[in-house]
């Protein structure tokens, strides 16, 4: 099964906000380099947020500002709430990561998940 599994996307008029959630399926996974991904009708798949290996966070630059990820532990999930949505928010959001673990087993992310659509329109 997939190990990443998104949630929480919808229709929203432009200006207004969403917050998807990304929740692990087993609570004792551990999750490198995760982060939110967006596509588009007609577009390529592009990063949208995402905690780096190296510990910092990255936003494309069109959500700076507006979009904030962040992750609780406890839950083994992460979230990324979105706000002043603009019609080019439009996309299905995707969730991902490098690899994850479950203990000192590690693996390969087997592929993408459904995501959740997300519509900015009035």
């Amino acid at each position: 099964q997939v190990p990443l599994v998104e949630s929480g996307g919808g229709l929203v008029q432009p200006g207004g906000s969403l917050r998807l959630s990304c929740s692990a399926s087993q609570i004792d996974f551990i999750f490198y380099a995760v982060g939110w991904y967006r596509q588009a009708p007609g577009k390529r798949r592009e990063l949208v947020a995402a905690f780096t290996n190296d510990g910092t966070i990255e936003y494309a630059d069109s959500v700076k500002g507006r979009f904030t990820i962040s992750r609780d532990s406890g839950k083994n999930t992460i979230y990324l709430q979105m706000n002043s949505l603009r019609p080019d928010d439009t996309a299905v959001y995707y969730c991902n990561a490098t690899y994850y673990c479950s203990g000192y087993v590690c693996y390969d992310i087997p592929d993408w998940g459904q995501g959740t659509q997300v519509t900015v329109s009035t």
